[in-house]
């Protein structure tokens, strides 16, 4: 089942649903999916099953809706400050090529020859899939951002003006809500796109922080259930109506180095994670980038980044924010 979020003629948000080919239609009862996740876990129900017993209502054109710009993200919160956009880094194998080669330098060199990179993606070889029950080694871990970052499907991408870069970074992210007793809830999988800054990043591996204090958007649909273990999609940019680079990417459990239940705990650990009524986007990272290709992007491109377990596109033209200048007042 996917599930998003759409704008009705009275820009009120409308919660609907689809089972792979059938049609999308509105969910009655529901004024949001972050208050029908919140229900399901207040009253233990499933998701997927207290959507089929509140039943449908109208069809709607999902696609029409996309194209006219009323899809929002498919889950947010009442207030933006409660939800929580993060990720996750190194946990993915790559191609075969880049695989090998990585292996490679583990075999032949040493511990003091690798970057710190090239050790954390050891460690997530070595223990990233621990036995079930048992906690393997954590990831890179990253923050982006509250609510005030998330773009809807369809919406720009705003890289500040004092950005070096503005890349996409197709990714697979988890959807969750903490119910009333602190228990994390996952909603579902969705496309997302970690947009980030590389060439900051590359200038020295401390300004990762810097460089990931970007917007970011996910969607256009949740897929409740569990996540495909071999995902495989493609990420395009799109240039005055031209394709100006593509690639397919990879994800799910059978192309990372880590679960998702050992990135879920490594979340979900800290206690700041686990406040009551909070919303979570943590994207699981990618090994497919543009700008490892040597793609700059410009203002104008449009990113899209499709798998087709995920329903629609995700897509969102980028654009370059005005310089601010910030002085700080004393009181």
């Amino acid at each position: 089942m996917l599930i998003s979020q759409i704008l009705d003629d009275a820009e009120t948000i409308r919660v609907v649903a689809r089972n792979g080919g059938g049609k999308t239609r509105v969910i009655n009862g529901a004024r949001s999916v972050y208050s029908l996740a919140m229900e399901a876990a207040r009253t233990g129900t499933g998701l997927e099953a207290l959507i089929e017993r509140k039943g449908y209502g109208e069809a709607v054109d999902l696609d029409a809706a996309y194209k006219r710009g009323r899809l929002v993200s498919p889950i947010n919160h009442p207030d933006p400050a409660h939800l929580h956009l993060t990720g996750t880094g190194l946990t993915h194998l790559g191609s075969a090529a880049t695989r090998d080669s990585m292996h490679k330098k583990l075999s032949e060199g040493g511990a003091e020859e690798l970057t710190d990179s090239m050790k954390m993606f050891r460690m997530g070889l070595e223990g990233g899939k621990p036995a079930k029950g048992q906690v393997g080694v954590q990831p890179e871990w990253f923050y982006k951002g509250n609510g005030t970052m998330a773009v809807a499907p369809g919406a720009p991408l705003m890289s500040p003006a004092f950005a070096q870069d503005g890349g996409e970074e197709p990714e697979i992210a988890g959807i969750y809500v903490i119910g009333d007793d602190g228990a994390p809830f996952r909603v579902g999988f969705t496309l997302s796109n970690e947009f980030s800054d590389h060439v900051t990043e590359r200038v020295n591996y401390l300004f990762l922080a810097h460089s990931k204090l970007r917007n970011a958007s996910f969607g256009p649909e949740i897929l409740i259930g569990d996540l495909p273990a071999d995902i495989r999609g493609a990420s395009r940019i799109w240039r005055d109506g031209k394709l100006l680079w593509e690639k397919p990417f990879l994800s799910g459990e059978a192309n990372m180095s880590h679960t998702i239940a050992n990135l879920e705990h490594h979340h979900f650990k800290y206690s700041a994670f686990r406040q009551p009524g909070d919303v979570h986007v943590h994207m699981f990272g990618t090994a497919t980038l543009s700008f490892a290709d040597g793609i700059r992007t410009e203002a104008g491109d449009t990113f899209e980044i499709e798998a087709q377990d995920f329903g629609l596109p995700l897509r969102n033209p980028l654009e370059i924010e005005k310089p601010v200048k910030v002085a700080v007042k004393a009181l």
